[in-house]
């Protein structure tokens, strides 16, 4: 069986493909799987689940919710359930289960080590593996608590270092033509994200647009200016400075 929480809970096994309904009962089996083979203290699942002012009888609904779950999670010849009981709240043993997070940070893991040995064929194939597991963002309207909140944070973090290194391994394969749309889009959406800014510069160089790759320098620095008044990072300036001296470090050099 896989759990996939990459987006609104799923739990896939053989052709099915299940979901809950429920978004309170939803919310737990998430906040189990993200924190699995973890005992996750009772306070905390009413906080994941009803935020900072719970029902009077939340301990009760919450025992409710976990029975729920572990008939949702039943099969055939399987006389314990994964969601087990251990004081002082629950815990949810994978097992020999898998779970869509812990493949993509397997595969980010993979496809780093392959893009630091310059294997950039292998490394693009790896990281493109690890983002088609992403679906849709994490219960956006119901991360009430900070087990949720902390986990939605890091995936998209993690989501974002993923598409600049698979950015990385693309540039070295002379794809920057192809990069450069898709560049814009992320700048426009993550305009702090200075790495993104200099793969955008250098994707448009190679194109030959070396007055656009200057003006998208300029208008990163104002961005910087005017929401964090700070100056661009060293390796922003460095992108600069290369462009306007046509440094030769800049022309494509694919591995043999």
């Amino acid at each position: 069986m896989r759990y996939e929480i990459m987006g609104p809970l799923r739990v896939v096994e053989e052709e099915r493909k299940l979901t809950i309904r429920a978004r309170k009962i939803e919310v737990l089996l998430t906040v189990l799987l993200v924190r699995a083979d973890q005992v996750v203290p009772i306070d905390q699942l009413i906080t994941e689940i009803w935020g900072e002012y719970p029902p009077r009888r939340a301990i009760a609904g919450l025992h409710v919710y976990v029975s729920q779950i572990r008939k949702f999670l039943r099969r055939p010849g399987q006389n314990e359930s994964p969601v087990i009981t251990r004081p002082p709240g629950y815990v949810l043993r994978l097992g020999h289960d898998r779970l869509d997070f812990h493949c993509f940070e397997r595969l980010v893991c993979e496809g780093r080590d392959h893009l630091r040995e310059r294997r950039y064929q292998q490394a693009t194939a790896t990281f493109e593996s690890a983002l088609d597991l992403w679906r849709d963002p994490l219960l956006d309207d119901v991360c009430h608590g900070p087990i949720l909140e902390g986990f939605q944070t890091w995936l998209k973090e993690a989501r974002l270092e993923c598409i600049e290194m698979l950015t990385d391994s693309r540039l070295m394969l002379g794809r920057h033509r192809e990069l450069v749309s898709d560049l814009y889009q992320l700048t426009t959406e993550h305009p702090l994200r200075e790495a993104l800014h200099r793969q955008l510069m250098l994707a448009l160089y190679r194109c030959g647009r070396r007055a656009d790759a200057l003006h998208v320098y300029q208008a990163a620095r104002k961005t910087l200016n005017e929401e964090l008044g700070l100056e661009p990072c060293r390796a922003l300036q460095d992108m600069q400075q290369a462009i306007l001296t046509s440094d030769d470090r800049l022309e494509l050099h694919v591995p043999a």
